[in-house]
Order: C-alpha cells, then structure tokens, then sequence
C-alpha cells in the first residue's frame, strides 16, 4: 500500500534539501568572500572560474544522481528490493570510475577550457593550480551524485543534508585557517574542499551502511543485468547529454563575462551565487518531487503523480517569492559583504535586477526537470534542453553585441523560459503514460 503524496510528506523531504542546497552557495559566497578580503579582482576571479569549470566537468556525470534517484525511486515504488541495491552498487563503480578518468584527463581538459576562452595571464595562471588542488577529490565528489541520489529516492534526505553540511563545515573552517591565517591564497581554498569533499564521501558511505550489511548489493548476477544496464545507460547518457548542454551554457556564460574585463568577470561571478541560492533552493522542492513521481510510477500511480507535481510546485512558488523579496531588499548588503573591491561592488549592483528577477523566471524550468528526473523521461529532458540551447545561443548572438553584459544576462534568463516551455508542452504525454490507480 503506498503512502499519501501530502503537504507534510512534501516538505518532510524538501525542507532538509533546502537547507542543504542553500548552503552549497554559502560556500561559494565564503570561498568569494576570503579571496575578497585581498583586495583584488583577479583571485576572485580566479576561484570562480576554476570552480565553474570544475563544476561543468563534474556535473557532466550529473546523471549519476539524476538518473540514480529516478530509477531507484522507481524500484523503490515497486518494492524491489533486490534492485534498489543494485542501482546503489551500479552507482558507486561508475562514479568512482568517473572521478578517477576525470583526474587521469585534467591536463587537456583544462587546457580546453581556456583554449575555448581564456581569462586574462594573471586569473588563468591562478585559476590553473586551484584546479590543480581541486581535482584529487574528484573520485569522492562524484562518487556523492550516486550516493546523494540513491538517498534521496529513498527519502532519507536528512542524510543528504548530514553530508552537505559536514563538507561546507569543514570548507567553511580550512577557508578561514588556509586563506586568512596561513595565507595560502587561492591554493588554501582548493586545499580545504578537497578535505571537505573526501570527508562527505566518508559519510555518505556510513548512511549506507545497512544495505552494505545485506547480500544484495554484491549480487553481481544482479548488479551487471544487461537489462538493467542497459535501461540505466539510455536514461543515464540522454542526462549527460543534457547536462552537458546546460554547463555550455553557463559556462559560456562566464567566458563571454571574461572578455568585458576582469572587473565585470567578477561581478558576475559574485551575483552568480544568488542564481546559484536560488537554483539550489528550488531544487529542494524538484528533489522531492524527483522522488514522489518516480516512486509514483513505480506504483503505477497517475494521481500520486499528479498530485506530487503539483504540491511541489505550490512549495516552490512560496519559496522563490521569498527569494525575490530577499534579493530586492538585501541584495545590495550582500555584495558588499562578498567583495572589498569597490570597482567590482559597483559593478554588480548594475545587474542586480536580473537576480531580483531570476527566481520567479527560473522556477518553471527546475519544477519540470524533476518531475521529468523522476518519470526517467531523459529523451524529452535532452530533446528539450538542445532547443534551449539554441535559444540562449541566438538570444546572445543579438543581445550581447547590442546591449554588452546586459545582453549576457538577458540571454541567460531566457534560455529558463525555453527550457520551461518545452518541458512544459511535454508534461501531459508524461500523464497519459502513467496508469490510473
């Protein structure tokens, strides 16, 4: 007998995401906010384009968790057990495979990112050995998107938001020690996440520690069914493919913001931690509806499944109208907070708005990703993002020149409104597909 999709079971998964989502900016803010206190615009700079790329690199593999939480969500539903923990063992080996090729490749991958669009000598040199630092944690920080999702499908989200906060706790504090007291500079910021990122890992590891406990788990019979491989590598690789449209985008994003001048990169970068507290805050609700509609499938259950798309968009309106009222109000304080340099503060303030704006315009699109993640409809989430895509591109092709980084953020705010709209006109096949209980 399956459980009633409520209010209270709603925000029961949501709300420890939300807290621990909110926090992953927070730690973008704190890494800002110490190289800030140098004075210079180009550390700044430095850690957030060599965060943002790591960032595209890693959540390629993205689909780990995505695809993790909808087809266990799914299992789950079912109440197959025996390929609940499976999916947990298919997770981990590809993650830990993932993170160690991503470690073996750094050289030429960060030598094509800045071959696509360099920085400056000065913020690509420093840019450079943060990433450098960066990459030994790779195996455990995607080796998390498994973990992380596989808990999420099951619903124990107080977990997930255990593990975000000990890595932003210990990150938070080695920013501090590395940064201001031993004055590492830049290097004492990758320093403290590699520590912190092997440290959740660890954790995470722990939580799952009851399934390790049983049989299943290394039923390898189980765990390499060319079925169920399969099934996995067609939701897992139209995820990647999606995922990686959305990084080009953020991360062009960004090096487009690069050729304005060092002063306008970190502005951008510093406002992009409200688009980041945003998109993190929303994704509280689009977890929770990740595994509401995947476990509602699997129980074959089109009202649940109406009833959970619906609740958590409800959740996510209240939710990002607060964010705007925050932003509005605070958001002028909070760019003083993040940077000394007054060159850059004033800079920011210019493009404040389209932050103020951003939550209300960007919520659609992250709502219907993870009713989509859930429903592991992964054809229609790369068919939808491929048309965003070409969306944000013309938008930039006439914008930016017109209207310089202006323009930039106008395009990004759109390529929201594209990827909601598709998703949007697919929603409905989405319902007729799932039987009526």
């Amino acid at each position: 007998m399956t459980r009633k999709v409520t209010h209270r079971r709603v925000l029961k998964i949501a709300l420890p995401i939300v807290i621990s989502n909110a926090t992953v900016p927070f730690l973008g803010i704190v890494d800002t906010g110490v190289v800030g206190q140098l004075g210079l615009a180009a550390p700044i700079g430095a850690v957030g384009i060599g965060a943002i790329i790591l960032t595209a690199i890693y959540w390629i593999f993205g689909f780990l968790r995505m695809g993790t939480t909808g087809l266990a969500g799914q299992a789950l539903g079912a109440n197959d057990q025996p390929e609940l923990a499976a999916i947990l063992t298919r997770a981990l080996l590809v993650g830990l495979a993932a993170g160690l090729g991503i470690f073996l490749l750094q050289v030429p991958l960060f030598a094509g990112a800045f071959f696509v669009s360099p920085a400056s000598p000065e913020v690509e040199g420093l840019a450079r050995s943060y990433m450098g630092i960066r990459v030994y944690s790779a195996p455990a920080m995607i080796g998390i998107y498994g973990l992380t999702g596989w808990l999420i499908a099951a619903e124990r989200t107080r977990a997930v938001l255990a593990i975000q906060l000990l890595m932003n706790g210990v990150n938070v504090g080695l920013d501090f020690l590395f940064v201001l007291h031993f004055d590492w500079g830049v290097n004492g910021v990758a320093i403290a996440t590699v520590i912190a990122e092997w440290g959740g890992f660890a954790l995470a590891l722990w939580f799952c520690r009851a399934t390790f406990y049983a049989p299943d788990w290394r039923n390898w019979g189980q765990v390499f069914n060319s079925a169920r491989l399969r099934r996995m590598l067609l939701v897992n690789s139209d995820i990647m493919l999606r995922s990686v449209m959305l990084q080009v985008i953020f991360v062009s994003f960004l090096f487009f913001g690069a050729d304005f001048g060092d002063v306008p990169l970190a502005a951008n970068q510093i406002l992009m931690q409200f688009l980041m507290i945003t998109a993190y805050a929303l994704d509280g609700f689009a977890f929770a509806v990740e595994a509401l509609v995947a476990q509602s499938l699997g129980s074959k259950s089109r009202f649940d499944l109406r009833q959970s798309a619906l609740l958590c968009t409800f959740w996510s309106l209240i939710v990002c109208i607060g964010l705007t009222v925050v932003f509005a109000l605070f958001g002028e304080g909070i760019i003083d907070l993040m940077a000394k340099s007054e060159p850059v503060r004033a800079e920011a303030r210019i493009y404040l708005v389209y932050m103020i704006a951003a939550p209300l315009i960007g919520m659609w699109s992250w709502i219907l990703d993870g009713i989509f993640i859930g429903a592991t409809r992964s054809r229609d989430m790369r068919n939808m993002m491929f048309l965003s895509l070409l969306v944000y591109g013309g938008a930039v092709l006439v914008l930016v020149p017109a209207y310089g980084n202006h323009g930039l953020w106008i395009a990004l705010l759109i390529s929201f409104v594209a990827r909601a709209i598709s998703l949007g006109a697919r929603y409905p096949s989405l319902e007729r597909d799932a039987n009526p209980v």
